[in-house]
C-alpha cells in the first residue's frame, strides 16, 4: 500500500511540475506624476506566493503554470487594483497598469504627489532588491525627520555619525576614506582640508534620492573604503512654488556677548560680501620678496580691513528659501520639467573651553581658555532642466554653493610653557571663504523600444576657490577686560593670505547597459563604460609681518582701538610692514584619474543573484611646488602615478520573499585628503602647524562583507552583517615634535590595519506589538567594530633612507576609528483633526571613544571620547499650503572633549589630561513653509 501512496505521489508530483507555465508582464506608471513609470510597485497572483516588484522602469513579469487568477497591483499610499486574468501555457499576457492616490489617505502620505522614488517604502524596497549592499535615504523620510540638509540626513543611515566640523564617518573611518558623486559624476571639494564637500551646504529640496554605497562596484570610483555618496538631485516632477522661513535659538550663542570683526559687522558683511576688501594690498608685488612698505603704503593698504573687532549682542539665527519648479507635457510621452532652488542662511555660533598643546617635555607647552565667535554665511543655488521622451532623458543642472565664516578667536593663558604670565592673549581675526560651481548635462537613452539597451552618460564642468583672505593674529597682555600691553616685535602681528583655487575640474562617464535573458524574472545585465575626472589646484600663501623700529619697546592698548594706534605709530615710522613669505608660498597640484569597468549581473534563478566585475583605474598625483630656502631654486616635482586592477563580486540569495543573504567582496584603494599631502606649512597663532605630507601613498585596501537581511512588511527591516577591511599604507593624523618645542599636525602612512566588525539594524512598525502603537515605529543601528594597527620599526624617508620610527606605539587601533557607534529615531504620527496631519521624531546618536591624533616621542595618543547627540523633531502639515516644522537639537548639550592618553613613556606634568573641550548648546528652530 505505501508503494502505492509513494507511486501516486510521484505521478502527481511529476503532472504539476510538468504543468505548462505562461508569463504575465507590463508596466506599471503613476497617476500623480502624470503617468511616469512607478517603480517598486508589488505584483501579486492573490492566494499565491508569486509576487514580484516593478524595476526601475516600471516594468514587472511573473511566470506562473497555467490557470485563473486574480492579479493585485499596490503601492503604499495608492489605490489597491486587482485584476481577474487567465494565464495560458506558453503564452505571455499583457497588463499595463496606472495607479494612483484614489480616494485613499494613510497617514505616511502627508504630501500628495511626492516624487514615488523618494518615499521610504520604495527605498526600502529597492535596498531589497539591490544586489549591492547600498542604503538609500529619500525626500520624503528628510522630511519626516526634520532633516535640513544632506550631511544630516546621511547620519540616519546605519554606520554614519556627523563629528562636528569634520564631516561624516562611514563605520568609524574618517572622511578621507569616503567619495563623493553627485548623480553619478565626480565632484570636487571646495574645501582643501575636506575629502569632499561639506554635505550640509545641500539643503534637501534639491535631492531626490541619496544613495550610500558600502560595498564596491566597478561602476564607481576605486577611492574606495568607507562609503560613497551619490546625491540625485531633483528635477522638478511637479508644479509647485514654496517659499519658506526659519530662526532658530542656540543657548550659548545667539541674544548673547558676541565679538564679530568690524568688517563683519556691515550690511555687506551680514550677506559675506567682504572677501574683496582683504585681499593681497596691490602695493605688494605679484611675485613675494622682502619687500617694506612706508608708513602711508601701510595705513593705505589695510584701510578697508584691520585688526578691531566690536561687541555686539548676537541676533537669532535665520534662514529663507525659495523653491519653483514645473512641468509641461507635449503629447503622451514628451514632458520638460524645471527647478529653481535659492536657500540663504546666517548662523552665529560661540564655542568657549580648554584648549591645550603637549609639549616634548610632557607638559602643556600652551595651555589656553579659548573662545570662538563664528558667523557663518551660506547661499545655495540650484538651476535644473530635464527633457523626457519615451526613450530618453537629458538633464541639465548648474549648481552655485557660496560660504563665508567670520572668526574671532580669543585665547587666554600660558604661551609658550611662560607660566610667569597666565594672562597672555592670542587673537586671531579670520575670514574662510569658499565659492563651488558645477555645471552637469548627463542622461539616459534607450536604444531599443524594449529599453533592453540602455546608454548612460554626463559631463561636467566645475570650479572651486578657497581662501583666508588677510588671516591676522595679534598677542599681547591682557591688563584687563579691553586692555593689552604688546609690541611690534616678536611676530606679535601677522597678516596671512591663503589661496587655494580650483582652477579646473572635469568630470565624464559613458556606459552601456545591456538586459538580456528568458522573458521571465531570470533578467541579467551586463555593463562596461568609462568614467573619469582631472583636477588642476593652485595655491598662494604669502605672510605680512610687523618689525620693530623706534618708539616703545612696548604699548599698552585697547582691544577695540587697534587700527588707530596702528596707524598713528607707521606714519611716526615706530615699525614697518614687510612681507615675509617663504619660498613654499606657492604650489601645483595635477591629479588624473581614467577607468575603464565591466560589470555583469547574472541572476542564476530566482534566487541566487551574482553582479560581479572589474575595473582598471590609473591614477596620478603631481604636486610641484619649492621646500624652504632660496626664492631661486628649482621647482620640485613629486609624481605618483599608480595603475589598479580592482576586482569586486557582490552575490544576493534569496531565502525568502521577505529575506535576503549577500556577500560582498573588493579590491580598492583610499587617497589622502589635499592638505594632507599638500606642501604647505599652515602657521596658526600659538604656533601650532599643521603640515602636508607630499610623500604620502595611496591606501590599498580589501574589503569583504556579508549579511542578512529580513523585510517582515514593507515598512519594517531587520538586518545583520559582518565587514572586514585589510589596509597597506593607511593614512592616520599624527603629532610629530617640532624644533621649536612643541608639535606639528603631520599625516603618515602605517604599514597595515585590519579592521572586522558587525552592523545590526531594524526598523519596527510598533503597531506589531499592539495596535495601540500602530502610530509609532522605531528604528536602530548599531555598528561594531575592532582594529589593528602595525607599524615597522623603521620608516622610510622622502629621500628613501630609513629611520627609527617615532610612534610611541607600533601596535595600537587604527586612527580615526570607533570601537562602536549607535544611531536610532523613534516615531509618531498623529491626526489633531481631518486634514491636520503631524509627525513627531526624536532622534538619537553615540560614537565610542577613537584615537584623534597618533602620539609620537614617547606621548601616548589625543583620543576623541563619546559625544551623545539627542534631537527632537515636530512637522505639522496645518492646511494644503502651510506647513510649520519644530525642531530642539543637541537636547542633551554633552561636552566634546579631546583627551591625552595615560600611557605615555613618562607621567605627564599636569593635573587634567584634558587637551581640548567645549559644548554646542541646544538649538531651537521653527520654519514655516508656503506652497503657492
Amino acid at each position: 500500500m505505501k508503494h502505492f501512496f509513494l507511486f501516486t505521489t510521484l505521478v502527481l508530483g511529476l503532472s504539476m511540475y510538468g504543468q505548462g507555465k505562461g508569463i504575465v508582464a507590463g508596466v506599471i506608471t503613476d497617476r500623480e506624476l502624470n503617468n511616469e513609470t512607478l517603480p517598486f510597485a508589488n505584483v501579486v497572483l492573490k492566494g499565491t506566493t508569486l509576487g514580484t516588484t516593478s524595476d526601475e522602469a516600471g516594468n514587472y513579469s511573473i511566470s506562473a503554470p497555467a490557470g485563473n487568477y486574480v492579479l493585485q497591483f499596490s503601492f503604499l499610499g495608492y489605490e489597491t487594483i486587482e485584476e481577474p486574468i487567465s494565464i495560458v501555457e506558453g503564452q505571455t499576457l499583457k497588463i499595463d497598469k496606472t495607479l494612483g492616490s484614489g480616494n485613499y489617505t494613510i497617514s505616511d502620505v502627508v504630501v500628495q504627489g511626492a516624487v514615488s522614488r523618494d518615499k521610504e517604502t520604495a527605498l526600502l524596497l529597492d535596498q531589497k532588491n539591490a544586489v549591492e549592499i547600498k542604503q538609500s535615504i529619500g525626500a520624503q523620510e528628510m522630511s519626516r525627520k526634520g532633516v535640513g540638509d544632506v550631511e544630516e540626513g546621511l547620519t540616519k543611515i546605519a554606520g554614519i555619525t556627523k563629528v562636528g566640523s569634520r564631516g561624516l564617518f562611514v563605520r568609524g573611518l574618517e572622511d578621507r576614506y569616503n567619495n563623493l558623486l553627485i548623480n553619478d559624476l565626480a565632484a570636487p571639494t571646495n574645501n582643501p582640508f575636506k575629502k569632499i564637500v561639506p554635505l550640509d551646504l545641500f539643503p534637501t529640496d534639491i535631492v531626490s534620492v541619496i544613495e550610500v554605497y558600502k560595498t564596491f562596484n566597478p561602476n564607481i570610483y576605486g577611492d574606495f573604503a568607507g562609503g560613497t555618496f551619490d546625491i540625485l538631485t531633483s528635477t522638478g516632477n511637479k508644479p509647485i512654488t514654496k517659499l519658506s522661513i526659519g530662526v532658530s535659538y542656540n543657548t550659548l550663542s545667539n541674544m548673547k556677548d558676541f565679538t564679530i570683526s568690524e568688517d563683519a559687522n556691515t550690511s555687506r558683511g551680514f550677506f559675506g560680501m567682504t572677501g574683496n576688501d582683504r585681499d593681497l594690498p596691490g602695493v605688494l608685488t605679484a611675485e613675494p620678496t622682502a619687500q617694506t612698505l612706508t608708513g602711508e603704503e601701510s595705513v593705505n593698504a589695510f584701510k578697508k580691513n584691520g585688526y578691531d573687532a566690536q561687541e555686539i549682542t548676537s541676533p537669532l539665527n535665520t534662514s529663507i528659501g525659495f523653491l519653483h519648479s514645473e512641468k509641461f507635457n507635449f503629447g503622451t510621452a514628451n514632458k520638460l520639467s524645471y527647478l529653481l532652488s535659492i536657500n540663504a542662511d546666517n548662523n552665529y555660533a560661540v564655542r568657549s573651553g580648554i584648549d591645550r598643546s603637549v609639549g616634548a617635555n610632557f607638559e602643556y607647552n600652551n595651555d589656553f581658555i579659548t573662545t570662538d565667535y563664528i558667523y557663518k554665511t551660506s547661499l545655495s543655488s540650484l538651476v535644473g532642466l530635464n527633457y523626457k521622451a519615451n526613450r530618453y532623458s537629458l538633464t541639465f543642472n548648474t549648481m552655485y554653493l557660496r560660504t563665508t565664516e567670520n572668526l574671532i578667536k580669543d585665547q587666554l593663558g600660558v604661551q609658550d610653557n611662560l607660566t610667569n604670565n597666565p594672562n597672555y592673549l592670542l587673537r586671531t581675526n579670520q575670514l574662510d571663504q569658499s565659492d563651488y560651481l558645477n555645471g552637469q548635462l548627463f542622461g539616459e537613452f534607450s536604444l531599443t523600444s524594449n529599453k533592453n539597451h540602455m546608454l548612460k552618460a554626463g559631463v561636467s564642468y566645475a570650479k572651486t576657490g578657497y581662501q583666508q583672505p588677510d588671516r591676522k593674529f595679534f598677542g599681547g597682555t591682557k591688563q584687563n577686560d579691553n586692555e593689552i600691553i604688546t609690541s611690534y616685535g616678536g611676530n606679535n602681528f601677522i597678516r596671512q593670505y591663503l589661496d587655494i583655487d580650483g582652477d579646473s575640474y572635469y568630470s565624464g562617464m559613458l556606459e552601456y547597459n545591456l538586459a538580456f535573458g528568458k522573458k521571465d524574472d531570470r533578467k541579467h545585465k551586463l555593463t562596461f563604460g568609462y568614467n573619469m575626472f582631472s583636477n588642476s589646484t593652485i595655491s598662494s600663501y604669502r605672510f605680512v609681518a610687523t618689525s620693530y623700529l623706534s618708539g616703545p619697546g612696548s604699548f599698552t592698548v585697547a582691544l577695540d582701538d587697534m587700527d588707530t594706534q596702528i596707524d598713528i605709530d607707521a606714519v611716526a615710522g615706530n615699525f614697518i610692514y614687510r612681507e615675509t613669505s617663504n619660498a613654499q608660498y606657492k604650489a601645483k597640484l595635477n591629479e588624473n584619474t581614467h577607468a575603464g569597468f565591466l560589470n555583469l549581473l547574472y541572476k542564476f534563478s530566482p534566487k541566487l543573484e551574482i553582479n560581479a566585475g572589474v575595473r582598471f583605474e590609473t591614477t596620478s598625483r603631481e604636486t610641484i611646488y619649492k621646500e624652504q630656502g632660496a626664492f631661486d631654486q628649482e621647482f620640485k616635482t613629486i609624481l605618483y602615478d599608480k595603475e589598479y586592477f580592482l576586482p569586486a563580486i557582490n552575490a544576493k540569495y534569496l531565502v525568502s520573499e521577505k529575506s535576503n543573504i549577500r556577500f560582498a567582496a573588493s579590491q580598492t584603494y583610499a587617497k589622502p585628503v589635499i592638505m594632507e599631502a599638500y606642501p604647505i606649512e599652515y602657521v596658526n597663532a600659538d604656533g601650532t602647524v599643521l603640515r602636508g605630507n607630499p610623500n604620502l601613498l595611496n591606501s590599498d585596501i580589501f574589503n569583504a562583507d556579508l549579511k542578512y537581511e529580513l523585510f517582515p512588511s514593507n515598512k519594517e527591516m531587520f538586518a545583520v552583517g559582518l565587514f572586514g577591511k585589510k589596509m597597506d599604507n593607511p593614512i592616520e593624523r599624527t603629532f610629530a615634535p617640532s624644533a621649536a618645542g612643541g608639535f606639528i599636525i603631520t599625516f603618515e602612512n602605517s604599514d597595515e590595519a585590519t579592521i572586522y566588525g558587525a552592523e545590526v539594524e531594524f526598523l519596527l512598525d510598533l503597531g506589531r506589538i499592539s495596535k495601540n502603537f500602530s502610530a509609532f515605529s522605531f528604528g536602530v543601528n548599531t555598528t561594531l567594530m575592532q582594529t589593528k594597527v602595525i607599524v615597522s620599526e623603521f620608516r622610510t624617508n622622502a629621500d628613501g633612507t630609513q629611520s627609527p620610527s617615532i610612534e610611541t606605539h607600533r601596535n595600537r587601533e587604527l586612527q580615526g576609528a570607533s570601537k562602536w557607534l549607535v544611531n536610532s529615531d523613534l516615531k509618531y504620527q498623529f491626526d489633531l483633526k481631518q486634514k491636520w496631519p503631524n509627525t513627531i521624531s526624536l532622534v538619537y546618536s553615540v560614537f565610542g571613544k577613537r584615537i584623534y591624533g597618533v602620539g609620537t616621542a614617547d606621548v601616548d595618543h589625543i583620543y576623541e571620547l563619546p559625544v551623545q547627540q539627542l534631537d527632537f523633531v515636530w512637522g505639522s502639515k496645518l492646511s494644503d499650503h502651510i506647513d510649520l516644522k519644530f525642531s530642539a537639537e543637541n537636547i542633551i548639550n554633552p561636552e566634546r572633549r579631546l583627551e591625552l592618553g595615560d600611557n605615555s613613556a613618562e607621567p605627564l606634568l599636569e593635573d587634567s589630561f584634558t587637551i581640548n573641550s567645549y559644548r554646542n548648546g541646544v538649538s531651537f528652530s521653527l520654519s514655516l513653509g508656503y506652497t503657492f
